[in-house]
């Protein structure tokens, strides 16, 4: 695989396990039903994100509404492998309810986050390489230095 392929897809790997964290485990600044985050609360939340960010990097207009339109794809994405039943928990526990661990379960469970995941990949990939390719290079630079540098814990100096 060529290294910048590569790269690209770590990178948004990083990108939607970051965005899932800060989604998952904003309950502390963010109203959560069910364990997920109300509309209100995502769009509140991912504006902060892109303000955030946009000081960060310098974004323009333009650039901002790249990144909001990421954050909406990898919100989408998150929702789509979060769908199912309200209790996952509950559902991994039925897998050894039996006196045998129910594979066919299990394996159905595993199929259909595959299938979000890659159902929702292109528009991630994207929406992605849509906002990166629009920075300007030092803009990049302060991207791929972020992530060698704090490895996606935030944006501090």
């Amino acid at each position: 695989m060529r290294p910048w392929l590569k790269r690209t897809f770590i990178g948004l790997f990083g990108a939607t396990v970051l965005v899932g964290g800060l989604a998952a485990c904003s309950h502390g600044r963010y109203g959560m039903r069910d364990g997920q985050m109300t509309e209100e609360d995502a769009t509140k939340f991912r504006t902060k994100m892109v303000e955030r960010v946009g000081k960060e990097l310098n974004l323009d207009d333009a650039q901002k509404q790249r990144l909001t339109a990421l954050a909406d794809k990898l919100r989408e994405q998150r929702l789509a492998l979060m769908a199912g039943p309200n209790d996952p928990r509950a559902e991994i526990q039925s897998l050894v309810a039996g006196a045998t661990f129910d594979r066919d379960k299990a394996q159905g469970i595993v199929t259909a986050k595959t299938e979000a995941l890659r159902g929702k990949s292109p528009e991630v990939i994207a929406a992605a390489a849509e906002f990166y390719d629009s920075l300007k290079p030092e803009q990049q630079q302060k991207v791929r230095d972020f992530m060698a540098k704090r490895g996606g814990h935030g944006w501090r100096s």
